[in-house]
């Protein structure tokens, strides 16, 4: 049980924060030729996001689902996001571009992202016995008592509402 935290805890911030999932779908299985490649490019990604803090990556969680992997990530602010995206010494311009020259719309590999701006009043979590996850990894982790016990209460404890 190494790393669990027992009891409930919450994430605290008093900062706007980024959500950006993003994910590939595998439309065609046997066309390995066309999703590995595209599997594998998140790997240099994250390499440079956990070595390079200053970029304004917080945290990731890394999922996989039937059709392929979700990764939900948590940025510093939008424009670090956009800036990683762009910026031709980061890895994910050339794998964009690999992308679209192999892959481009011929319907064998599915790519997607959702992006959320989060302002500090605007989110709740919890977490029961785990160890720091998600959002409590990428912010400061407290524990979910007194004014963050309930999610309401904890939505109120953002925004500085008195508990009903």
């Amino acid at each position: 049980m190494s790393g669990i935290f027992p009891g409930r805890f919450t994430a605290q911030t008093n900062e706007p924060f980024v959500v950006f999932l993003i994910g590939m779908r595998i439309n065609t299985w046997w066309r390995f030729d066309k999703w590995v490649p595209v599997a594998t490019a998140m790997g240099p990604m994250m390499r440079t996001l956990y070595t390079h803090p200053e970029k304004g990556f917080l945290h990731s969680e890394y999922f996989w689902n039937m059709h392929g992997p979700i990764l939900v990530q948590y940025w510093r602010s939008f424009d670090d996001l956009e800036e990683f995206a762009r910026h031709p010494s980061d890895p994910h311009l050339a794998a964009w571009k690999r992308f679209n020259q192999a892959v481009g719309a011929d319907g064998s590999v599915g790519i997607w992202h959702e992006t959320y701006m989060v302002n500090p009043d605007q989110y709740e979590c919890v977490y029961g016995n785990m160890p720091k996850f998600g959002l409590g990894a990428a912010m400061e982790h407290v524990e979910a008592v007194g004014r963050r016990h309930t999610a309401r209460s904890r939505l109120s404890a953002n925004d500085g509402q008195k508990e009903v």
